[in-house]
């Protein structure tokens, strides 16, 4: 096989196998090391169907590949590629490619998780949902900030007439309602400001937000740290990062009633997808609380603008995360498992273009 077409194959963010005639694996490319659990080293020159943990309608679809050299799709094939591994389901399409070098016949397998497939679009759907939803609460919001500043400026005045301290009572109320909307409508816009990036230790902003955090509870909360100490600097925006983890630890704080246990947790995630991009490393970072986690009904719309759980929350807190890590190139996700509640924020660990 050429050297350009395996320079063509390993570019590329799906997972891609290229198998000869006879259905024996001549390459793979790093998102198929990651999909399939085996390296290129294990994979090369052994049968495709035991490196899929052997699949009859997968061979046969090669086989036509070969006869008839039209492309073929298998939808939702299920492959055990590894006995001690689950297994996973799989979009499959074949084409026919030849090696104009060697003259050689070769069946390019190209593989996508269904549950990636899943993942990319609701991904998608979010990134577009809060695309709309941001404009919306940018333009409300900006209504909303004139308004209150002649409300609090009458309230003043108001109070300046006023004789009694218990009339002024309720002036003062009005004045401190007014700010408090003030700064809600501040944190609403907070995320559309401009960021700026710069080489950033994760360890430091995670100590920061531990510190602040212990100060906030009195050190009644127990924090325990399970860092990677070989994670390299990754380029961020500081400011913003630390909101990212602070409203998530804040969280779980809550969450725990101020007397639980929290976790973070750094390692490095290799051959990592987001948002349809192929990064070889990326920062994973864990926070995990023993709360009650998400009420269910609210864990696909908790990083939705003004959605909370909490009667006196605002729902701003984890949209503000969303919004900053996605600015990142980076996601966020949730999950509950054996009564953990998870929050993983994956960012990549290279620069960032604007």
């Amino acid at each position: 096989m050429s050297e350009f077409i395996q320079s063509l194959v390993k570019q590329q963010t799906t997972a891609l196998v290229v198998v000869d005639t006879t259905k024996i694996v001549q390459f793979m490319n790093p998102a198929a090391e990651l999909l399939l659990d085996i390296s290129f080293k294990r994979a090369v020159l052994e049968p495709f169907s035991t490196l899929i943990g052997g699949n009859p309608v997968m061979d046969d679809a090669i086989d036509r590949v070969v006869a008839t050299r039209e492309s073929v799709t298998v939808r939702e094939a299920l492959l055990c590629p590894q006995p001690q591994n689950p297994k996973i389901l799989v979009d499959c399409t074949m084409c026919a490619i030849s090696d104009d070098i060697a003259v050689d016949k070769f069946v390019l397998v190209e593989l996508w998780s269904v549950d990636t497939l899943v993942k990319m679009a609701r991904e998608s759907w979010m990134d577009d949902y809060q695309s709309v939803t941001n404009s919306m609460i940018r333009g409300l919001a900006h209504e909303i900030k004139n308004p209150l500043g002649g409300l609090r400026g009458a309230a003043q005045l108001l109070e300046r007439e006023l004789e009694t301290n218990d009339l002024r009572e309720f002036t003062q109320i009005i004045i401190r309602e007014a700010d408090r909307l003030s700064a809600l409508v501040d944190r609403m816009q907070a995320p559309w400001t401009k960021i700026t990036h710069e080489r950033l230790n994760p360890h430091e902003i995670l100590e920061h937000v531990h510190r602040l955090v212990q100060a906030e509870t009195g050190g009644s909360l127990t924090i325990l740290r399970d860092y990677d100490p070989s994670l390299p600097d990754i380029v961020g925006e500081r400011n913003g990062l630390i909101q990212v983890f602070l409203n998530i630890v804040r969280n779980a704080c809550q969450a725990t009633g101020n007397h639980g246990k929290i976790c973070l947790r750094s390692r490095v995630g290799r051959n990592v997808s987001i948002g349809g991009h192929l990064f070889r490393h990326a920062l994973v970072i864990h926070v995990e609380d023993s709360g009650p986690g998400v009420p269910d009904e609210l864990q696909d719309k908790i990083f939705f603008p003004l959605v909370t759980g909490r009667a006196e929350g605002t729902g701003l807190g984890l949209s503000v995360a969303h919004e900053i890590v996605a600015r990142h190139k980076g996601r966020i996700e949730y999950e509950r498992s054996n009564n953990t509640t998870r929050f993983i924020v994956t960012l990549p660990i290279e620069s960032i273009d604007e």
